[in-house]
């Protein structure tokens, strides 16, 4: 019904920076809002970044100033551009996207499969 796709994750070093890729397809009527989230073993998931439709964005005050969220709606898709990155920003990076489909009645949450980001030395 919909699908989200997301690419980008990897290996960098401490510093380095990396730019997450997610694009929403399938039956889609709107999209509201569009995040990340982040889940990091032994640890529960958290948001990173949220971007709603003609809202402010917001961010993880671990993430501020590092990192920005973006999204081109014509393509459906958001980007998360990661600058100096931590070893303490290592985690799996799920999309997530609250979406009217066609045969909705009401906004669904859908996620991505998740990307590993790994920041070491």
């Amino acid at each position: 019904q919909v699908q989200l796709v997301e690419s980008g994750g990897g290996l960098v070093q401490p510093g380095g920076s990396l730019r997450l890729s997610c694009a929403a397809s399938g039956s889609i009527l709107t999209i509201y809002a569009m995040g990340w989230y982040r889940q990091a073993p032994g640890k529960q998931r958290e948001l990173v970044a949220r971007v709603p439709s003609g809202g402010s964005t917001n961010y993880a005050d671990s993430v501020k100033g590092r990192f920005t969220i973006s999204r081109d709606n014509a393509k459906n898709t958001e980007y998360l551009q990661m600058n100096e990155l931590k070893p303490e920003d290592t985690a799996v990076y799920y999309c997530n996207a609250r979406i009217w489909t066609m045969r909705g009645i009401s906004y669904s949450d859908f996620w991505g499969q998740g990307t590993q980001v790994t920041v070491s030395s």
